[in-house]
């Protein structure tokens, strides 16, 4: 699993620095994609690839909203290899997709990572702020209580 938050920045070549803890669990391969919320998906190789087989076969190309996942979120994907010194390097597509700069936020969120620009990430954070003690107690209250 992973958790945790990270702030790696990104090098002038495009390259984020994994993590330490995340590499351990990540195994070297990658893919990543484009998320929801203006941020990146990062995956296991292992974890995309049970998405990406169910999204294939569940997903109908004659369905509109299909189509849209299926552009916005398999298309898009990288398999991406983490290289000898912890970093990979994002494409360029991506790293616009995402709104990367230079100063980023790795999230830890269970079976992948999400990766934000930073300041977006505050900016997420700030306009989510009055709706988060509600979205938890809902979330949380139905799945404990």
């Amino acid at each position: 699993m992973l958790f945790g938050e990270y702030h790696p920045n990104l090098d002038d070549k495009g390259r984020l620095m994994v993590p330490v803890k995340v590499r351990a669990v990540l195994d070297g391969n990658v893919t990543l994609t484009r998320g929801a919320d203006d941020c990146l998906w990062l995956f296991p190789a292992e974890e995309w690839q049970q998405i990406r087989d169910r999204l294939i076969a569940t997903i109908s190309p004659f369905q509109p909203q299909g189509r849209v996942v299926l552009r916005r979120l398999l298309a898009p994907a990288q398999e991406l290899e983490i290289d000898k010194t912890g970093r990979i390097a994002i494409p360029q597509p991506l790293r616009q997709a995402g709104g990367l700069r230079k100063e980023c936020m790795m999230l830890g969120v269970g079976k992948y990572m999400e990766i934000w620009d930073m300041e977006t990430y505050e900016t997420y954070l700030q306009e989510t702020d009055d709706g988060y003690p509600d979205a938890m107690a809902a979330t949380l209250g139905s799945m404990i209580l």
